[in-house]
């Protein structure tokens, strides 16, 4: 029996034991290995062992309790090293996410496509909704593993197996939470609301219809959302700007905006379409077809011979399109080749020369973005790549370009003068932080520009244009591109560096795109005087937000798409090929292909020779190989595979890159 002394020696222990130990609440972050960390509201990451993690899952609000970690047997403690160990759950935030079905024996798991989550959730045989081993499918947790570390899921949709038509599409916008159709209800309100307007037949509605407006677009397009016109005047053209008017159906539809942000916009992939308007909408009530009179938004600009907008105007209208116009056919006339489907046309002449006068405008003193050659991509009846084409951008392209970025300027302007809240699209430039590194950068190439202002429209368009110059022996340009920020969404003009643009926003896409629905409303209120609508900074944000994951979804779909059409060359033993280094690291370069423009990375950590990075040349050197940004390459395809997303990886073949051999210097000359 213990005496008094020993007992309380024991309670002495247990209480600094107590006194050691932390409760505070934490957020689960979940690792490549069985173990995790705690993430603790300060900021601390606080170690969670394998049994701990296996209570909780990534992303989990926990109260932990923070006490110090045990030493290892027959070892010393280690300074102040601390463990968490898991006391309660606060909050799952994990939602409906997808995966792939597994078996292991007779059961049925689904292996999460997860970043942080590495484990195979059980599904029981009445949660599988008809899954079998192979699917891909969309799931929620049924049961949480804090009890007992046996977490289960249940199987909501069956997207399909490697098999299905299309599955690569309807997987990546599942995982990045894109909704593939509109639900029937919805979309039902939405379309019924939009049959009790009548805006053509409104009084204060300007009747362009007399004017031969056309449309000028891909042949298979039919959300048509703008149409063209131009006429000569004395001082230079008169070019007219339809856009469709989608607004004048659903501006006050119930919840339409909450819809249309959340969406952000219409995601194309490569065979698919999700609409960010139900289709409806577009194709019976707004889109601008040929020999239908529609509402519009109208953006009529004077252009002065030498390309300049001297003065706008904006106004709500119907017109009438005379003809849908395909880019090919309109390019033949563009580049000199008539064409008797367009002889009809007769305004599209001073449409052409509006163009060319608004284009060289814009390439002599503003900035034009950097033209990169297109890959058509051609899908068979199992929508995978057939085959892939390379081309020019049309003339045709750039025409629509044009006079669709003139709008877009006004409408920037016109919101300006006003003090509406926008929505403006804005391009800060060179990142705040990298300042230093730019100076540098044009220190060590282009010494003359080194105390240009960087910070200013007239010195980021020097810097740029100079950098771009074709004569440059380094792509500079390029090379510059890290140093970038991405345009932004704000509710105050600001400038669009990218452009060299005093402010900017985007006007002519109200069908596809929520910014341009939310400028068809600002530039509405601005035209009946009834003042500035205001814009939620919540609403930026969820479009931001959205248009990030459409990207994603999309940049995701076409690598598996990509990948798939390597194997399949690979299996026609076609796995070398040339290209071009896209993009460069310390770990290696990204390679774009000639033949079809796609992507993919040599890592050359794992090279026997070492590498050394040098990034004011964007170049990997070792003793006998350089690579650097812009070279040409030759590298084989050795695959990609869902466990890296797709990723194509490449090696370089034998001799590439190697540098070239200094010239043996004869006996005299090493002399002297």
């Amino acid at each position: 029996m213990l005496n008094n002394d020993a007992m309380a020696q024991l309670q002495g222990l247990k209480n600094q034991i107590e006194a050691e130990k932390e409760h505070a609440e934490a957020t689960v972050k979940g690792t490549q290995n069985r173990y995790g960390f705690a993430v603790v509201d300060d900021g601390r990451e606080v170690f969670l062992p394998p049994d701990e993690m296996l209570k909780v899952l990534p992303g989990d609000r926990i109260n932990i309790c923070i006490r110090p970690a045990a030493p290892a047997k027959g070892k010393k403690a280690k300074g102040d090293r601390t463990i968490a160990e898991v006391e309660s759950l606060i909050e799952c935030t994990l939602g409906r996410f997808v995966g792939r079905i597994v078996a292991k024996g007779k059961a049925i798991f689904v292996a999460p496509d997860l970043p942080q989550l590495h484990r195979w959730l059980f599904i029981p045989p009445h949660a599988r909704n008809g899954a079998r081993p192979g699917d891909y499918v969309e799931c929620a947790l049924l049961r949480h593993p804090i009890r007992d570390g046996k977490p289960s899921a249940k199987v909501l949709t069956r997207l399909g197996d490697e098999h299905t038509p299309g599955i690569e599409n309807r997987y990546c916008a599942t995982r990045a939470g894109i909704t593939w159709e509109w639900p029937e209800k919805t979309a039902n309100q939405i379309i019924s609301h939009a049959r009790t307007k009548s805006p053509t037949s409104e009084a204060e509605r300007a009747d362009l219809t007399h004017l031969d407006f056309v449309s000028i677009d891909a042949a298979r397009t039919q959300d048509i959302d703008d149409a063209l016109y131009a006429e000569v005047t004395n001082e230079g053209w008169s070019l007219y700007v339809a856009v469709a008017d989608p607004t004048a159906y659903l501006a006050d539809a119930p919840g339409i905006l909450e819809e249309i942000t959340e969406r952000g916009t219409s995601v194309y992939f490569h065979g698919d379409m999700v609409p960010m308007l139900p289709e409806a909408i577009s194709r019976e009530f707004c889109a601008l077809v040929e020999d239908e009179t529609r509402p519009a938004l109208v953006c009529k600009l004077s252009v002065s011979d030498d390309g300049k907008v001297s003065d706008y105007e904006f106004m709500q209208a119907q017109v009438r399109s005379r003809a849908k116009l395909s880019y090919a056919a309109v390019d033949r006339y563009v580049t000199g080749h008539n064409d008797e489907l367009i002889a009809h046309s007769s305004p599209l002449e001073a449409l052409v020369q509006a163009y060319r006068a608004l284009r060289s405008r814009r390439e002599r003193e503003e900035l034009v973005m950097e033209e990169r050659r297109e890959y058509r991509w051609h899908l068979n009846e199992q929508r995978q790549i057939d085959h892939i084409d390379s081309a020019e951008k049309l003339a045709s392209q750039r025409l629509v370009e044009e006079c669709m970025i003139a709008a877009n300027r006004c409408a920037a302007h016109f919101l300006a003068m006003a003090d509406s809240e926008g929505p403006y699209v804005i391009h800060p430039g060179f990142r705040k932080d990298r300042l230093g590194e730019a100076k540098e950068f044009l220190t060590r190439h282009r010494p003359a520009l080194a105390d240009v202002p960087l910070e200013t429209l007239d010195g980021y368009r020097q810097v740029l244009s100079t950098l771009a110059q074709p004569d440059n022996e380094l792509p500079l340009r390029s090379m510059v591109n890290r140093l970038l920020t991405r345009a932004e969404l704000s509710r105050v003009p600001s400038e669009h560096m990218g452009m060299a643009l005093q402010a900017y926003t985007n006007f002519t896409s109200p069908l596809r795109k929520a910014v341009d629905f939310l400028v068809h409303l600002q530039v509405k209120a601005v035209l009946s005087g009834q003042g500035n609508m205001t814009v939620d900074t919540q609403w930026l944000s969820t479009i931001s937000k959205s248009l990030g994951r459409c990207r994603e979804a999309t940049l995701s779909a076409e690598r598996w798409l990509g990948a798939n059409y390597l194997q399949q060359l690979a299996a026609g033993d076609t796995r070398r090929f040339t290209g071009q280094v896209s993009h460069i690291t310390s770990s290696g370069f990204t390679v774009k292909l000639d033949d079809n423009g796609l992507e993919g990375l040599v890592d050359l950590r794992k090279d026997a020779e070492k590498f050394s990075f040098d990034k004011w040349t964007a170049s990997l050197t070792s003793t006998t190989r350089r690579f650097q940004l812009g070279q040409a390459v030759e590298v084989e395809f050795k695959g990609a595979g869902p466990e890296d997303g797709f990723i194509a990886h490449f090696e370089p073949v034998e001799g590439c890159g190697l540098k070239a051999q200094k010239p043996a210097q004869d006996d005299d000359a090493a002399s002297e």
